[in-house]
């Protein structure tokens, strides 16, 4: 005997509605998100964090070769220790200023995008989320403008030790080995300003040099403001970016203001022809 062949369950049509709704829904969801404001966020984060991270421990080591160095001196780089700890309690405000406001400017790209979505339904932007979107816009652009000017400050570091790092090197060529005496080559941090001239020793030659630039303060503080400045570069795109989907949001929000104006005009015009209409229908059946 054959066996019975098996038929397969039909499907509920209540619950292929229910899983296309939830799809739908999911759809639905994903495109509310302002993924450019989200780019934008995540690379604001990781330029800053970056930036705060990596400063705030170069700063550390740099304050320490100074110490250990150039100016053997507590007085002589007691100006410096202050500086260096302010910076370090500015690098602590900037982190908690940007996390805050890269968390507004993604609520302001949800919001944003919420209102562009719904342009045509009941959902009205105000005049008081316009303004706030053009606050954005300023505050952003000048944000901007003070993180270019951080972008060039973090360069200077980075030059400096830049230009000991190659002296460094001119130290073990052979052909300096040659030709001059080592110690003929230094490097005076005094000439930068960094420390007082009185200081003592105030710079570094020959095979003292050599040995500053095969420790790990050097070599961990160099690296460290290099990527201390390629954050700050990156906070800057950040920044640029934001800016550009501030602007085209506040666009759309005017535009998407006029657009509800102008749909109010036209409702109220046709209910005033509606009215106009059933009047003279009234009328016209009072005469007949």
């Amino acid at each position: 005997m054959k066996p019975a062949m098996e038929t397969a369950p039909e499907e509920n049509p209540e619950q292929s509605q229910e899983k296309k709704g939830c799809f739908e829904c999911c759809i639905k969801c994903l495109g509310g998100v302002p993924y450019a404001s989200l780019v934008a966020t995540i690379l604001c984060f990781s330029g800053v964090a970056l930036f705060c991270g990596c400063g705030h421990v170069a700063l550390g080591g740099t304050l320490s070769i100074i110490g250990n160095h150039f100016s053997q001196t507590p007085s002589d780089h007691a100006l410096l220790a202050e500086v260096v700890q302010l910076m370090q309690y500015i690098i602590y405000g900037i982190a908690s200023f940007f996390f805050l406001y890269g968390i507004i400017l993604l609520a302001e790209g949800f919001y944003t995008t919420s209102a562009v979505k719904e342009l045509h339904s009941e959902f009205k932007t105000t005049a008081c989320g316009r303004c706030i979107s053009g606050m954005f816009v300023f505050l952003t652009y000048v944000l901007g403008v003070a993180w270019l000017g951080v972008f060039g400050f973090s360069a200077v570091p980075v030059f400096l030790f830049y230009n000991m790092w190659s002296t460094c090197e001119a130290l073990n060529s052979p052909l300096t080995n040659a030709t001059a005496s080592l110690d003929v080559i230094c490097v005076d941090m005094r000439q930068y300003g960094i420390i007082p001239w009185n200081a003592n020793p105030g710079k570094a030659c020959g095979s003292t040099l050599g040995d500053i630039c095969k420790t790990n303060e050097f070599y961990l503080s160099y690296h460290l403001f290099i990527v201390a400045c390629a954050g700050a570069g990156a906070t800057v795109i950040a920044l640029i970016h934001f800016l550009m989907i501030l602007s085209a949001n506040w666009a759309y929000l005017k535009d998407a203001s006029h657009m509800h104006a102008y749909q109010d005009i036209k409702m109220k015009e046709e209910q005033e022809l509606q009215d106009i209409q059933s009047r003279s229908k009234e009328r016209l059946n009072s005469y007949t």
